[in-house]
């Protein structure tokens, strides 16, 4: 199978390696040699570690290699089978790039969008044929993350759907159908693991630190309490608040401004001022070598109202895509455990918590708040006067 990928960034290269891998020939196109080059060497030094450390041969790294071309000729692609842009995440962009793929592929080339919030069928529409277009969202690292996101279009042909996920399921990736809109099930649910942290920050709640303590408090509530593998400051700060940001708000707006998805003027803040996590040495936290450690309060009745605001914020999210038919239920739970890496499906979770005790906690928020914000899940709430579960 012959592959293009557009875009060699982290997301486009990492895409390249699991295709290739997978035994497919794949071509990367980007306009930018530099990053070309970079995106070349960086794949050397990855196969290489991989190498010493013994996953692979090296005769398996050479094959993986050799099936990897870079080249800045868009119209190398022209005879793909399947195309994927990885480019920024600008829905005009992305349109430009689909026409102009559309005009150079074959009529039996499968054209997808990396996109991990924009809409599929305002991509698609930009097409003469919208119904070979598709969502294929993978998660960063590509190589390392197993699920992808299949999103169809209103556009996207079932004969089309079906061979782009028999394809990726090929790559031994985990696909889940998503139905198109904002956010998918992955960038939609996990919404308020970032954005309720950051509002119990900018609340200062009751025991609560300030700065970069409170932060700190945070994230130590949610890993060793709630059992996430990274606090949310800290993950904010490794996806990096541009990005970050930029998510929230693209979910916000296509929400129609949606209260629950509302961004925070502190992460705004932080990435107007370019303090964008590690990547720029600064973030939420200071990842200079002088800088003085945070300290967070290891109290556990603190982290306790931490993690069951947070995690009752995300059951009630997981419920209202179920509610409006996003995925099933088992495509949410699969989503988060193997896109974000959280430690349950968060409806396996609701079911241990109790549905009528989320419940109960969706009202007392909005009872304090009267934010449309904490608005609980018509879903949770009919489970629970009928005594229902999730599973």
């Amino acid at each position: 199978m012959k592959v293009g990928i557009i875009g060699a960034g982290s997301m486009g290269s990492g895409i390249a390696q699991v295709a290739a891998t997978a035994g497919c020939q794949v071509i990367v196109i980007d306009s930018n040699p530099e990053i070309l080059a970079k995106a070349e060497n960086a794949l050397r030094k990855i196969l290489g570690r991989l190498v010493e450390k013994g996953k692979l041969s090296q005769e398996k790294i050479n094959d993986i290699f050799g099936k990897i071309q870079y080249a800045q000729d868009i119209n190398l692609l022209a005879q793909s089978d399947l195309i994927i842009e990885a480019i920024v995440e600008n829905l005009e962009v992305k349109q430009n790039v689909i026409r102009q793929l559309e005009t150079l592929a074959t009529d039996q080339c499968i054209l997808a969008t990396n996109t991990s919030s924009l809409s599929i069928s305002a991509i698609a529409a930009s097409c003469a044929i919208p119904e070979r277009v598709v969502g294929i969202h993978f998660f960063n690292p590509a190589p390392l993350m197993p699920l992808v996101e299949i999103v169809p279009a209103v556009q996207t042909s079932n004969e089309v759907l079906n061979h782009a996920k028999s394809v990726i399921d090929s790559w031994g990736k985990i696909t889940v159908l998503v139905k198109d809109t904002p956010g998918f099930i992955v960038n939609r649910v996990a919404r308020p693991f970032y954005g309720e942290a950051l509002r119990i920050y900018d609340e200062s709640i009751e025991g609560l630190p300030k700065g970069q303590d409170g932060m700190a408090t945070i994230d130590w509530a949610m890993k060793e309490i709630g059992g996430f593998k990274m606090g949310p400051f800290t993950l904010m700060d490794f996806i990096g608040n541009d990005i970050n940001y930029a998510v929230t708000s693209t979910v916000y707006k296509s929400f129609f401004y949606d209260g629950r998805y509302k961004p925070s003027f502190t992460q705004k803040a932080l990435s107007d001022a370019g303090y964008l996590g590690r990547k720029t040495g600064k973030g939420f936290y200071d990842y200079s070598a002088d800088a003085p450690k945070p300290q967070p309060i290891e109290d556990s009745e603190l982290g306790n109202r931490i993690v069951n605001r947070v995690l009752t914020m995300l059951i009630n999210e997981a419920a209202d895509a179920l509610f409006w038919n996003i995925a099933s239920r088992e495509a949410i739970d699969l989503a988060m455990t193997k896109g974000v890496n959280y430690p349950k499906g968060l409806l396996k979770w609701a079911d241990e918590i109790g549905i009528n005790n989320c419940v109960t906690m969706m009202d007392e928020l909005y009872e304090i708040y009267k934010e449309e914000r904490y608005r609980c899940s018509p879903l949770l709430r009919r489970m629970a006067k009928e005594n229902k579960t999730f599973y």
